[in-house]
């Protein structure tokens, strides 16, 4: 038998870690690795934070599972810490982040549904965007690498430019549903919406009655420097994704919706067996009480904001190398005039330093938001490192 135990669809590297302290990983040869990709902008907390240890061995040792088919205190508690946190007025829980955007999907076209127009089930969505990797969600993304091996795609989603409002309104037909957007592309290179595109969004689903959704599976939980990133926008949308950070490292996702929004999703229109059990709210309870810290997100700014500007400093000594920074809060993206894989893997493997490449050549620079300022220390020294001693026509 050649197949591996694993199924292989990871191209995996040679770091296999059996250990975590807070803003590093210990691998199984015992090396020692900073950590500013966070299990992809997962590890908010970093690892093995007090407070979410604590709070999960507490619930294993209470209640671990349990079916939705009875009341859930712990599911109940966490809904409502969201709904006060944020825009929504319900909330549903699920596994994964690509299952709390299949939820958000049928969210939207249920709401149509449920008012007669069942001929709006079509979401215009955006170049380069990530939304999962579920059927509904490559179908979601006009990235063709990702379709590969798995057509015919879902219908119902429609592809324009990303920033592009007027080519969002003209493709607004008889069909459309609604937009979904991620506020900042994550996997796309750190791109930023901009005020006037996503305001614009807002503007002509007020205007048309569609659904507003949008994918905060990687922008949220504080990484962009605010809950959620639509804060920083003054818009609020009808339907959002949350998972990622909002477990802390724990497999948890939410879909939060407004009252009108969710008019549709009824009893028997959607579920899921463990989501919502009460191991993953308590992990959501730890993470927010943390978030929820006075000083918090201004914190997680300011780090933000210093480390971009060391950044900026730092890539004019290479400008073969490196073309601009961008990005918000403690999601930052170094946007390189290279193929970006191959330095990460040297960074990886010659200087312990782990971050990871995404669309548009760019690194992708998303530490624990509990990072101090000995970690961006050592992170740029080791970047500065990597740099130096990096010669892209010997990239593998």
């Amino acid at each position: 038998m050649s197949i591996t135990p694993l199924m292989p669809v990871y191209p995996r590297c040679g770091v296999r870690p059996v250990r975590g302290e807070h803003c590093h990983l210990i691998s199984e040869d015992g090396r020692r690795f900073l950590d500013f990709a966070s299990g992809i902008a997962v590890n908010a907390l970093g690892h093995s934070h007090p407070g979410l240890i604590g709070a999960i061995q507490k619930q294993a040792e209470t209640l671990m599972h349990v079916s939705n088919l009875y009341g859930s205190p712990q599911g109940e508690v966490a809904a409502q810490r969201l709904v006060d946190l944020t825009f929504a007025d319900t909330v549903f829980f699920t596994n994964s982040g690509a299952e709390a955007v299949e939820c958000a999907i049928k969210t939207a076209r249920a709401y149509h549904q449920s008012v007669g127009n069942d001929q709006k089930f079509e979401l215009i969505t955006f170049n380069n965007a990530f939304h999962g990797r579920t059927l509904a969600t490559i179908s979601a993304s006009s990235q063709e690498k990702m379709h590969k091996g798995f057509l015919p795609l879902l219908p119902g989603f429609k592809y324009v430019e990303f920033n592009d409002l007027e080519a969002a309104k003209a493709a607004i037909g008889p069909n459309t549903a609604g937009f979904l957007v991620e506020p900042i592309q994550g996997e796309g290179g750190i791109r930023i919406a901009t005020d006037e595109f996503l305001g614009g969004l807002r503007a002509l689903c007020d205007e048309h009655d569609l659904m507003l959704v949008l994918d905060e599976v990687q922008s949220g939980v504080g990484r962009a420097g605010t809950l959620y990133a639509y804060e920083q926008y003054g818009i609020t949308p009808d339907i959002m994704a949350s998972a990622k950070g909002i477990g802390g490292g724990f497999p948890v996702g939410a879909c939060l919706a407004t009252e009108k929004a969710a008019r549709g999703m009824v009893a028997g229109t959607h579920g899921s067996t463990y989501g919502g059990n009460p191991f993953a709210m308590a992990a959501i309870g730890a993470v927010l009480d943390v978030m929820s810290e006075e000083t918090f997100m201004a914190d997680v700014r300011a780090k933000g904001e210093r480390l971009k500007a060391r950044l900026e400093q730092f890539i004019g000594n290479y400008p073969d190398l490196f073309e601009l920074v961008r990005g918000r809060g403690l999601f930052i993206g170094l946007k390189m005039k290279v193929e970006p894989r191959p330095f990460v893997a040297h960074m990886r493997d010659n200087h312990q330093l782990l971050t990871v490449s995404a669309g548009d050549n760019v690194v992708r620079i998303i530490p624990p938001l509990v990072i101090d300022d000995s970690h961006i220390d050592e992170f740029m020294e080791k970047l500065s490192a990597a740099a130096a001693s990096y010669q892209p026509e010997d990239a593998a």
